[in-house]
């Protein structure tokens, strides 16, 4: 099981300080939540902010676009540092587009399905992507609770994902991650849980790290 802090929930006025913090407490990588206040109704992290997370840690970035036409910008993310870069399908009408560009550039290329898409919309790309992350809330503002119709999704893509034998394709869920969910998204064989207030709001981020990974 993989940890990704979400760095939305980090405090900002001492970034460097809260990488440090989940990189020694044992976090896998970054989650970097990028939002245009048009695909989705908030404003969050952009290329400066990128920049700095790039700067201050080595830990393999996990770059969420939540933005119209991610096509424009997917590049310059991986210039700046991306590893991972998830797009969403109803963001763009040139998919297989915006995954070739990630893939050509160097990057493992993801696909986000929010609570109420269908996993039926990644199987035409199902071969072209690293990553399938499920939001387990509707995208735009952290804390908010674990949508749990979305477990029977994961169920679905597992069972998927065993019998085709995909045994390069992780799965990340993002949303209410706490020990509790963590535990059903073990349960349903997820890879990588994203979790955002949870960690950084916690008093002990190493216990909570190991908790997550461990529930």
């Amino acid at each position: 099981m993989l940890i990704a802090p979400s760095i939305l929930s980090a405090d900002f006025g001492q970034l460097k300080n809260e990488l440090e913090k989940v990189k020694n407490a044992g976090a896998d990588l970054l989650h970097i939540d990028i939002m245009d206040g048009q695909f989705v109704p908030n404003i969050s992290l952009g290329i400066p902010v990128m920049e700095a997370i790039t700067t201050y840690s080595d830990l393999p970035k996990d770059v969420h676009l939540m933005i119209n036409n991610p096509e424009n910008f997917i590049k310059k993310f991986i210039e700046l540092g991306a590893d991972y870069v998830t797009v969403h399908p109803e963001s763009t009408d040139q998919l297989d587009y915006c995954l070739e560009i990630i893939k050509s550039n160097g990057a493992k290329a993801g696909i986000a399905l929010n609570p109420e898409t269908s996993f039926e919309v990644v199987l035409p790309y199902i071969h072209d992507i690293d990553l399938l992350l499920f939001m387990t809330i509707n995208p735009g503002f952290g804390g908010q609770k674990f949508i749990h119709s979305v477990v029977e999704k994961m169920s679905e893509a597992n069972r998927y994902r065993e019998f085709h034998k995909l045994t390069d394709l992780l799965f990340e869920v993002d949303g209410g991650i706490n020990e509790f969910t963590a535990k059903i998204c073990i349960e349903n064989k997820i890879d990588i849980l994203v979790s955002g207030s949870t960690i950084f709001e916690s008093n002990d981020i190493n216990r909570t790290i190991k908790t997550l990974r461990n529930s």
